[in-house]
């Protein structure tokens, strides 16, 4: 028996960093956006152990892989003794901001469950996917959702109408930036460090109450802060796309990826000739219906 399950990625529409933690990791609230761009994994049964190969040659497929990690705690919690071979077919960049890791992993926890027959309630992948990482969480549920804590107490919500029909650009540069060194670097910005708490729960407000320009210019990320000023390419990017017809623009997540929002698709499909006039046809770069 073999399954397949597609894994997604996300964008953070706010990612407002509010203070260092005694463990070390930092408090956040964030609102996450599903993205329609997808990874492929498939999973069968194998007589031992945990089996994992990838389409991209680059990327390591022992245990310090997210996927053959989330495989191996599937099994050891649901006390399975037999194997698994897992397949990856990446086509979501890496090091992008664009959680696509962490995707892969959450659709790894859900698609062992179901190739097993269900041991495990909801709860307990929950609370596997809070050991893998910080954004996994948020990929066992496919709705738009605001986190807090490290970003895995995750509040699902309802689709923001306000964003139906319009498009999301997406670029990644060709180069990633290391979360680690994000956080690290905040250190050098106070206010980014230690934001105002709330910030997340009114960016939603105003796309659950349909107030598109004031959530455009409620779009943050305090991870900017270190990174457009060691990459101002990136802010370059955004204000490019702003003068060419993108209501709101900002970095996904530690990056590199930049998202603009555009009023449809077809605006979004026509900013790219432009784009690529100006900044090449390098990196990696996606339009995609909301």
């Amino acid at each position: 028996m073999s399954i397949t399950r597609l894994s997604g990625c996300k964008v953070n529409l706010l990612l407002n960093i509010l203070g260092r933690r005694p463990d070390g990791y930092h408090d956040l609230e964030t609102l996450f956006l599903p993205v329609p761009l997808h990874d492929r994994l498939s999973f069968e049964r194998l007589g031992a152990g945990v089996e994992l190969s990838c389409s991209r040659a680059d990327l390591p497929v022992d245990g310090t892989n997210l996927v053959h990690r989330a495989a191996t705690a599937f099994l050891r919690e649901a006390g399975i003794r037999e194997g698994v071979r897992i397949h990856l077919e990446k086509h979501i960049p890496m090091a992008a901001g664009l959680g696509g890791g962490s995707g892969n992993a959450a659709q790894t926890l859900v698609g062992l469950n179901e190739l097993f027959g269900r041991p495990l309630d909801f709860g307990t992948l929950d609370r596997l996917a809070a050991g893998l990482g910080s954004d996994v969480n948020f990929f066992l549920q496919e709705r738009p959702a605001l986190a807090v804590g490290r970003g895995e107490q995750v509040t699902p919500l309802e689709p923001f109408q306000v964003l139906s029909g319009r498009a999301l650009f997406l670029h990644h540069p060709g180069f990633g930036i290391s979360t680690a060194w994000a956080y690290q670097q905040l250190g050098r910005f106070p206010e980014a460090l230690n934001g105002r708490g709330g910030r997340a729960a009114e960016l939603a407000g105003m796309l659950q109450a349909g107030d598109l320009p004031g959530a455009m210019a409620g779009l943050y990320n305090s991870l900017e802060a270190p990174a457009l000023e060691k990459y101002p390419v990136l802010l370059l990017i955004q204000e490019f796309l702003k003068a060419h017809g993108a209501l709101g623009t900002l970095m996904s997540g530690s990056g590199s990826t930049t998202f603009a929002i555009f009023p449809d698709r077809a605006s979004g499909e026509a900013a790219i000739g432009a784009f690529e006039g100006e900044f090449g046809r390098s990196g990696w770069t996606q339009v995609v219906g909301l």
